[in-house]
């Protein structure tokens, strides 16, 4: 197993009179890390992929709760976002039954958020767990070795199950996408046309690295612009995309309303193209390797709660900086280059207007970048 840097955190919250919530996608390792948790400990776990344990979950009264309970002080429920009516029944249990630690796993934000937020508000501890960081892989593989798998790494990400199957990477990742990511976006989001979902994630996969405009992705689909921001909001609540704001404060020429559309997971990206193709045969190189940067400092920031704010920043005329972080006040500006060029550097209307620090981030210098020490 990897060193997941939620352990730590999660455990500094048990006992504390509040349900542990812990959502991402499906195989991210969510009930791996709740079990390693728990070991050792007597628990009852309630798996709700099964149909008898979601019935008996589904609008239970308090009596119902306490005999489905019993002795345990320690209850896990298991992709909870398929039980009706959750959140209720989560709530009876941290109000009603007060020696019990609950732990509730979701794989989705879909119905999850709707279901557990109102009803366990002041309730709950929140954590969103994504696939294996660099910083977890380097501390079980070792520097010396995480660094040989760079490559790898950008082909076929970070999923648990991937990094376990070394071998048999594409084969997981095929199985991951039909099976798992595309399952919970079925059950969940009402669509009734999954071929407009593979033709808007091919669209995405296509363009990461480029600002996205909602109306000629809808042109080249064939849907209008609203079913394209809908779809997209599933796939964002399905943890496999997240958006990336413009930055704008000061020029009138500044692209204030765009997106960038990043993939959580590089392997993900790649599988729905079907291109493992080696990184110095490429023409997507630049665009594969900003998703990886990004999608890890992603992690770190909401990991380590940095409160960062992040963003790119685009001009008119087509001046542009890769990523743009603010934080206590402060802007950073980022400059991403699989081969860094000598003489690289950021726009100078970008850093006089915002007195941003600017870095450039290469091969070399990446994991400064990737592992925020806080």
């Amino acid at each position: 197993m990897y060193p997941r840097i939620l352990e730590d955190k999660i455990r500094k919250n048990l006992n504390t009179g509040k349900a542990i919530l812990l959502v991402g996608a499906r195989q991210v390792g969510k009930t791996t890390l709740i079990r390693k948790i728990l070991q050792g400990k007597d628990y009852l776990f309630l798996d709700a992929d099964d149909p008898l344990v979601r019935q008996m979950l589904t609008k239970p009264n308090t009596e119902q709760i306490r005999s489905i309970i019993g002795e345990h002080n320690i209850v896990f429920v298991d992709e909870a976002q398929r039980i009706e009516g959750i959140g209720l029944t989560l709530k009876i249990i941290t109000d009603q039954f007060k020696h019990v630690q609950l732990w509730v796993s979701g794989s989705s934000s879909f119905d999850l958020g709707n279901k557990l937020n109102e009803p366990l508000t002041g309730r709950k501890w929140e954590y969103e767990l994504f696939p294996v960081s660099w910083e977890e892989f380097e501390r079980k593989e070792g520097y010396v070795k995480a660094m040989q798998q760079l490559e790898n790494r950008l082909l076929y990400g970070f999923y648990p199950e991937v990094l376990n199957n070394k071998g048999k990477e594409r084969s997981v990742l095929k199985n991951l996408v039909s099976s798992y990511l595309y399952r919970d976006i079925l059950a969940f989001s009402g669509i009734r046309k999954p071929e407009i979902l593979d033709d808007l994630m091919l669209a995405l996969a296509l363009q990461i690295g480029h600002e996205v405009n909602y109306n000629e992705l809808a042109q080249t689909i064939g849907v209008n612009k609203i079913t394209v921001q809908k779809y997209i909001d599933i796939l964002e609540k399905a943890y496999i995309v997240y958006r990336l704001r413009s930055f704008s404060r000061n020029l009138r020429h500044e692209i204030k309303r765009n997106r960038k559309i990043y993939f959580y997971d590089t392997g993900i990206r790649n599988m729905i193209l079907g291109n493992f193709n080696p990184l110095n045969t490429r023409t997507d190189t630049g665009a594969l390797w900003e998703n990886f940067l990004v999608a890890e400092r992603r992690k770190q920031n909401l990991y380590k709660e940095t409160f960062a704010r992040m963003y790119f920043w685009r001009t008119k005329q087509q001046q542009e900086v890769d990523y743009v972080e603010e934080k206590d006040g402060k802007i950073h500006g980022f400059e991403f280059k699989w081969t860094a060029k000598p003489k690289a550097k950021l726009p100078v209307t970008f850093t006089k207007t915002y007195r941003a620090e600017t870095h450039i981030i290469d091969r070399n210098n990446f994991r400064e970048f990737v592992v925020i020490n806080p």
